[in-house]
C-alpha cells in the first residue's frame, strides 16, 4: 500500500512538471491573440488590452459571475493567474489580493500588469496549489478560474486551500462541466468522429486539426481517441497535458474539506457546433462555477482530515 502511494505521488509530481512546462511555453491566450514578444513586440500594455478585449468579449459571463460575490475588503488568494485579467478585476472590486501561479512567466506578466495599472496587491509568488506558501487561516476567500481542473493531485490542493482559509472561508472556482453540451456531445462524439474521418481520409485539415492528426499518428488513433487521453487534448489545445470535468458529485468527492454552497453554469461553448449566444447555458453550459464553504476544524477532525502544515 505504501509502495502504491509513493508511486502515485511520483506520477502526480511528474504530471505537474509537464503541466508547468506546457503553460510556461504556451501562456494562456497566446494561441488566440498572438505572442507577446513576436506579435506585440514586447508591448505589455497593448498585449493586455488586446487579451482583455478578446476574453471579456467572448466570455462576458465572467464579469457577471464575479459580481455574484462580495470581494470588497476581503483578503483573497487567486490560484492560477493566466494574464492577470481576473486579478485586475478582483482588485478593482476591492479585494486585498494575493496570487500564485505554477509558472514564472505568468507571475512576471501579472506583476507587470499590476505595475502598469498602478493596482495594489499584497503578495504575488510562483508556487504550486499543492504547496501554498502562506500561513494557516490567512485568507477570507480563494478564487480560481479554469485552473483546478488541471491539477492531478486535486485532493492535496484542496487540502492546502482549506488550510489557508479562515474558519468561515469560501472557495470560488470555475471548472469544466461534465454535464455540458461541450463534453457530452462535442468532445465525446463529434470531435472524435471528425478526427477519425480525417485520419482515414486524405484530409489534412488546418490549424488545431492538423495538430490532432499529427498526434494521433504519433500515439496511434485508438489510443489517442480514448477518453482518458482525448479529454485532455480537447479542452485547452492538443498539447494540453491534463484536464478533468466536474459535476456536483465529483466536486464533493475531490473537495472533501468543503461543503458545496451553490453551483451554476455559464457559457454555451461546444465547437464545432455554432451554439455561442444560444439559450441553455444554465443547463448545459461549459463553465461550472461553484462556491464552497470550508468545513469546521472539529468536523475535519471527526472525518479524519487534517489541515495542519509547517508553513
Amino acid at each position: 500500500m505504501l509502495r502504491n502511494l509513493v508511486l502515485q505521488m511520483i506520477e502526480m509530481t511528474s504530471k505537474e512538471s509537464r503541466i508547468k512546462r506546457h503553460w510556461q511555453a504556451i501562456p494562456v491566450g497566446e494561441n488566440v491573440i498572438g505572442s507577446l514578444s513576436r506579435d506585440f513586440g514586447g508591448d505589455y500594455a497593448a498585449f493586455f488590452n488586446s487579451y482583455d478585449h478578446w476574453l471579456y468579449k467572448t466570455q462576458s459571463h465572467i464579469l457577471d459571475a464575479l459580481n455574484e460575490f462580495q470581494w470588497k475588503g476581503r483578503r483573497v488568494l487567486e490560484i492560477g493567474l493566466g494574464q492577470g485579467s481576473d486579478s485586475e478585476q478582483l482588485i478593482k472590486r476591492g479585494a486585498l489580493w494575493s496570487g500564485i501561479d505554477l509558472t514564472a512567466e505568468s507571475v512576471t506578466r501579472v506583476r507587470k500588469r499590476l505595475e502598469l495599472r498602478s493596482l495594489p496587491y499584497e503578495n504575488l509568488v510562483q508556487a504550486s496549489a499543492t504547496n501554498i506558501p502562506f500561513r494557516d487561516r490567512l485568507f477570507d476567500m480563494v478564487y480560481s478560474h479554469g485552473v483546478l481542473h488541471h491539477i492531478p493531485n486535486i485532493k492535496g490542493a484542496q487540502q492546502e486551500i482549506r488550510r489557508v482559509l479562515k474558519e468561515d472561508g469560501r472557495l470560488v472556482m470555475m471548472v469544466y462541466a461534465r454535464n455540458s453540451l461541450n463534453y457530452q456531445v462535442a468532445i465525446k462524439w463529434l470531435r472524435r468522429m471528425g478526427l477519425a474521418l480525417m485520419y482515414v481520409l486524405p484530409v489534412e485539415g488546418t490549424g488545431i486539426y492538423t495538430q490532432h492528426k499529427k498526434l494521433a499518428k504519433q500515439y496511434g488513433l485508438f489510443e489517442y481517441l480514448k477518453m482518458k487521453n482525448f479529454l485532455h487534448r480537447s479542452t485547452d489545445g492538443p498539447e494540453n497535458p491534463y484536464s478533468k470535468v466536474y459535476d456536483e458529485r465529483t466536486i464533493k468527492q475531490d473537495f472533501p474539506d468543503f461543503h458545496v454552497v451553490r453551483t451554476f453554469k455559464r457559457w454555451m461553448h461546444a465547437p464545432p457546433l455554432p451554439v455561442h449566444g444560444l439559450p441553455g447555458e444554465k443547463h448545459v453550459g461549459w463553465h461550472l462555477w461553484a462556491e464552497l464553504k470550508a468545513r469546521a476544524e472539529d468536523e475535519l477532525r471527526h472525518n479524519g482530515a487534517t489541515t495542519s502544515s509547517s508553513h
